[in-house]
């Protein structure tokens, strides 16, 4: 029986989704049965072997969505593997360079012994959803610095850790 995990993700206008959807196609292809669905949703993690949860970040923190999904299922994280991902920089930072965690995410990542976490470019297109997205549209500062080979690779070193672990139980 395959290793089963849940992408989670929290988004407010889809890109986190589409970033969560890459990481279920690798884990997929890599032979993992692996389901998305939005932090908002999820009822219950306890049939799934691990679990991947990621969140959009806005003005330095993660999407509501994802904080409490991640409160919500604490003692359950906690005792599967867990992976968390952020996106958000609207430039190529994220892939000139490892960002860390914000200070919210640091904290679950402590509290849940989360076994890493990495930060994506962002996206932020016309249409956007929001007061300040729209701000920052109508200053230049928007566009796609999603980086979709650097996600695929993430997504493909955590099957690679979860099968590792499974030839050793």
């Amino acid at each position: 029986m395959p290793i089963s995990v849940l992408v989670a993700y929290g988004t407010t206008n889809g890109s986190t989704a589409q970033i969560a959807e890459a990481v279920a196609e690798v884990l997929r292809k890599e032979g993992l049965a692996a389901d998305t669905a939005p932090a908002g949703t999820v009822k219950d993690v306890t049939r799934y072997d691990a679990v991947v949860v990621g969140g959009g970040l806005y003005a330095g923190r993660w999407h509501k969505d994802a904080r409490r999904f991640v409160r919500r299922n604490r003692s359950a994280l906690a005792a599967r593997p867990l992976w968390l991902f952020s996106s958000g920089p609207l430039d190529a930072t994220a892939s000139e360079r490892d960002i860390p965690p914000v200070p919210g995410v640091r904290r679950a990542m402590t509290r849940l012994d989360a076994r890493g976490h990495v930060t994506f470019g962002g996206c932020l297109e016309e249409g956007a959803k929001g007061r300040i997205a729209g701000m920052i549209l109508r200053s230049g500062k928007g566009g796609d610095f999603r980086n979709f080979p650097e996600i695929e690779a993430w997504a493909a070193r955590v099957a690679g850790e979860l099968a590792k672990e499974r030839q050793t139980t």
